[in-house]
Parts: C-alpha cells; sequence; structure tokens
C-alpha cells in the first residue's frame, strides 16, 4: 500500500508540475513528458513510450492528456489513470478559470507579450530534442525512417493529420510484413484497415451531426452535451478544436461572438496545459463557475474512456507480427508529424535574432545536458523579458 501510495505521489508531482509549465501545446507536452518518465525516470522504454504516442494519435481527443492517462495506468493501476489525467488537467483549468474571471469582471486580456516572447522559442527547442531521441529510437530501420519522412513532408505540405497517420501506419505495414518479407497481401488484418476507416467515418458522422446543430440559448446540458461531443471526435491538433468552436459557437448556437472566441483562443495558447482548457474559460463566460466545471469535465471524459479501454490491449497488439509492424509505422509516422509541427512553430517563433538565441541556447542546453524541461521553459521567459526591446 506505501508503495502504491508513493507512485500516486510521484504521478501528482511530475504531471502536476507539467499542468503548470506546459506550455506549448501538445508536442511539448509529450516532450516533456519523454524527458520526466523516460529519461529522468525509468518508468517506461523509449519504445513503450512511443507505442503510446501512436496508441493517442489513433483516438479521438487530446494527445497528451491522453499519454498521461496512459502512463498514470501503467504506474499505478486504475487510480493511477485518474490521478494523472487529473493532475495535468486541474492546474491548468484553473489557472484558465482565473483569467476567464479576469476577463468577465474586467473585459480584456493581460499584456505578457514579452514572456510569450522566450516562451515559444524554448517551446521549440523542447520539442526538436524530443523529435531527435524518438525519432533515433522509431527509426529501426531505412523503411521506417523513410516513412516517417514522408509523413513529415505530407504535414508540411498541408495534408490532414489523421489521414497522414493512418496511411503510414497502413502503407507502412504493408512495406514491412507484405514486401519486405514476400507474404501475400491477402494475410494482412483487414479488421486493423476496417477499424481505421470505421475511425475516420465516425468521425464524419460526428462531425455532421455537430454540423446539423441550430442556434439555442445557453443551459449547462447543452454546453455540457456540446463539449461531451468535442470531447468524443475531436481527431488532429488545436487548430481542429479552434475550428469546431468557430463552426458552432460562433454560427451555430451563437453563444459567443467571434472576438470572444478569439479571446478564448489566446487564453488556450498562453496558459500551460492541454490546449483544450480553452473549455473552461468558454464555460465561464457563459455560465460562470458551472458552466466552467461542465464544460472542462465534459471535454476531457472521453479521453479517460478511450484510454482505460485501449490501454490494456496494447500489448496482445504488439505481440502480433502484422500489428507490431502497425505500430512501428505508426510510432515513426507520429514522430514524422512532430517533426512537421516543429518547422511550422518555427517559422512562427523565429523571426528575430532573440528568438534564435532562446532557441538555440535552450537546445543545446537540453542536449548536451539534459536540463529539466521546466527550466528551460522557465529560462526561456527569463530571457524574453530581457531581450524582447531588441525583437
Amino acid at each position: 500500500m506505501t508503495g502504491k501510495l508513493h507512485r500516486l505521489g510521484e504521478l501528482v508531482a511530475v504531471f502536476g508540475k507539467l499542468g503548470l509549465i506546459g506550455f506549448g501545446g501538445p508536442a511539448a507536452l509529450i516532450a516533456m513528458m519523454e524527458d520526466e518518465a523516460v529519461v529522468r525516470r525509468p518508468w517506461l522504454t523509449r519504445e513503450r513510450f512511443l507505442d503510446l504516442v501512436g496508441a493517442t494519435n489513433l483516438i479521438p481527443g487530446p494527445n497528451a492528456t491522453e499519454m498521461a492517462i496512459h502512463i498514470g495506468y501503467l504506474r499505478a493501476g486504475w487510480l493511477g489513470l485518474i490521478v494523472a489525467g487529473a493532475s495535468l488537467i486541474v492546474p491548468a483549468t484553473l489557472i484558465t478559470g482565473v483569467f476567464a474571471w479576469a476577463y468577465v469582471r474586467f473585459g480584456s486580456l493581460p499584456r505578457i507579450a514579452p514572456l510569450l516572447y522566450g516562451i515559444k522559442p524554448a517551446v521549440l527547442a523542447v520539442i526538436l530534442t524530443a523529435v531527435w531521441r524518438l525519432g533515433r529510437t522509431a527509426s529501426k530501420s531505412w523503411r521506417l525512417l523513410a516513412i516517417g519522412l514522408a509523413v513529415m513532408l505530407a504535414s508540411v505540405e498541408g495534408a490532414n493529420e489523421i489521414l497522414a497517420l493512418f496511411a503510414g501506419g497502413l502503407l507502412g505495414m504493408a512495406w514491412l510484413r507484405i514486401v519486405d518479407r514476400g507474404r501475400p497481401a491477402s494475410a494482412a488484418p483487414a479488421a486493423c484497415i476496417g477499424a481505421g476507416v470505421g475511425a475516420l467515418c465516425s468521425k464524419s458522422a460526428a462531425v455532421a451531426t455537430l454540423a446539423a446543430a441550430g442556434a439555442a440559448a445557453v443551459s449547462l446540458w447543452k454546453l455540457g452535451l456540446f463539449f461531451l461531443k468535442i470531447g468524443a471526435i475531436l481527431y488532429g491538433t488545436g487548430y481542429v478544436l479552434i475550428a469546431f468552436l468557430e463552426g458552432e459557437l460562433v454560427h451555430g448556437y451563437g453563444w459567443l461572438t467571434q472576438q470572444q472566441l478569439l479571446d478564448a483562443i489566446a487564453i488556450g495558447q498562453f496558459t500551460p496545459g492541454p490546449l483544450l482548457s480553452t473549455a473552461t474559460f468558454i464555460g465561464y463566460v457563459l455560465l460562470r463557475v458551472p458552466g466552467a466545471v461542465v464544460a472542462t469535465v465534459a471535454i476531457f471524459l472521453p479521453s479517460f474512456v478511450f484510454v482505460a479501454a485501449l490501454n490494456p490491449l496494447l500489448p496482445r497488439l504488439r505481440r502480433s507480427a502484422w500489428m507490431a509492424a502497425f505500430l512501428d509505422a505508426v510510432n515513426v509516422s507520429s514522430v514524422g508529424l512532430m517533426a512537421a509541427v516543429t518547422l511550422r512553430l518555427g517559422g512562427a517563433s523565429l523571426t528575430s535574432w532573440p528568438a534564435w538565441v532562446i532557441a538555440l541556447g535552450a537546445a543545446a542546453v537540453g542536449l548536451r545536458w539534459r536540463v529539466n524541461t521546466a527550466w528551460l521553459v522557465l529560462g526561456g521567459a527569463s530571457a524574453g523579458w530581457l531581450l524582447s526591446p531588441w525583437a
């Protein structure tokens, strides 16, 4: 019992810290988790971590939050699943709630541009470090490396992330098992392909259901149902979330103005933790504390259900030769997507010489001395505060 409590305490400490300093979106949070759970603590091998990254990309919901839930389950069972996920979510949503209160009270957002100026390139360095470490592990052969590079290029060219991921996984499985070993194509697990197509079709049907909703007055029930649907069907990056919110909350239900949505997105961008904490801000703006609580619980609840169902199946899937090939291809494809995110963020963040200095300095420190990511983020914020006048 003492050992179990100790593991739960570790989960609270690690993921609570990431909920407070996890700036930069899902790619940055996953990079920080890799540093905490693989590099600094012997909780997972890098191969097992990559399996979890690949699995979270195959199901709806926020990838970083689902990674925390996966790790919590492996570390301390069902209670660990809840504790790890809640420890990541609660600090971020509380910070977002405070900003929402100030926004409603004073009608504007605080000025933190100098801090963000340094945080963005530091976070970019954190992601780059993780891509380098995970990429070396995922690229077990030249074929896997080629798959990862192809998915990265497809994402850079604007391909849908989920389609690129499934294409990389399925084509990679075929290349690794059929072409490489001469197995007949009929031996491929049709169930796996069907599951991938089914997931995409379910997503399309759910999106159509949301699009059919009409304008309606705000109520806790309708607010909770809306964010529950979002949490159950949301694939891809935070930009997909923004598209859903803009299409439904502004144009569909008419609950928010365009400016309120933009302010909500800004809050989600510069607060730490999962980007889906934007739901907390919107819930508070619409229905104050009850709305914030309902929106937050609704959008994150499906992730706990999906991970609880999927995590016990992963070892069995890994034992299958076909599914092992599929997971290997999905893993390297996931790293390819992270690399594409790094390139896009680099283009948006590295716009002046101080930003380059901060990014290169943080990357050098992270790769050479493996400094804790929290210090890299805090150091980037401090450097941004000092150097922003020269930007």
